[in-house]
């Protein structure tokens, strides 16, 4: 995806040793670090907010009904689980990738562990609404640092390439099977679901030009490029 319309840099697919190559390594890596915190935060607003969680959550939060860890950990070992897919879908991992299957998770834990569920739904449903956004600019944060995608991105982009099926159908198909997923296993669906899955896609569009860092580029202005 390139965001050419704005006049901001875009997004480029850069191989693992280009992402470390492609410069302004101290405004990257701490926007990468704090996107993933802040996305684990938000993780955690909308668990307080008990009105619903994101689609993968509602997988996260069944999966701890039956396995003697915390969300967090759930998180963790699906975002492993996850890379797994990839193999056979020949995507390759990159700093943001691993960083996102480790982060996330442990900042929704730390957050869990300070916040607690409040009483009145007026607040529950500021903490939901409150989660959904700073996940749509956490997300505009982590992916616009261009250190690879997140292991669940990347078996969307993965399944879009080699099946040839639109990203939009791609990632439905995926999200619908992790609720239903979910759902058996107990989670938590709600208010809160429906508005992640109609609010994120417009959010992140929305602030992704502003924290995009354009890579740096090499010689006579050529860009660096993909698996370089």
């Amino acid at each position: 995806m390139t965001l050419t319309a704005t006049g901001r840099p875009g997004l480029t697919d850069l191989g693992p040793i280009a992402q470390l190559r492609a410069g302004r390594l101290g405004r990257r890596l701490p926007q990468l670090y704090v996107g993933l915190v802040l996305y684990g935060v938000s993780l955690a607003m909308m668990v307080r907010g008990d009105l619903g969680l994101a689609p993968w959550d509602v997988l996260h939060s069944g999966l701890i009904r039956h396995l003697p860890v915390t969300l967090g950990q759930a998180v963790v070992l699906m975002s492993f689980v996850v890379l797994l897919l990839w193999i056979p879908l020949r995507e390759t991992p990159g700093l943001g990738t691993i960083s996102n299957a480790l982060a996330v998770g442990f900042s929704a834990d730390a957050t869990l562990a300070l916040l607690d569920r409040p009483d009145g739904l007026a607040l529950r449903g500021g903490l939901m609404v409150g989660g959904v956004v700073l996940c749509g600019l956490a997300g505009a944060m982590y992916i616009g640092a261009q250190f690879g995608r997140g292991p669940r991105d990347g078996l969307m982009t993965g399944l879009h390439r080699r099946t040839g099926l639109s990203l939009r159908l791609v990632r439905t198909g995926i999200e619908v099977a992790v609720v239903l997923l979910g759902l058996t296993l107990g989670g938590v669906l709600g208010l809160g679901t429906i508005l992640y899955a109609l609010a994120i896609g417009p959010l992140t569009q929305r602030w992704l030009p502003f924290f995009t860092v354009e890579p740096v580029r090499r010689g006579q202005g050529d860009p660096v490029t993909a698996g370089a």
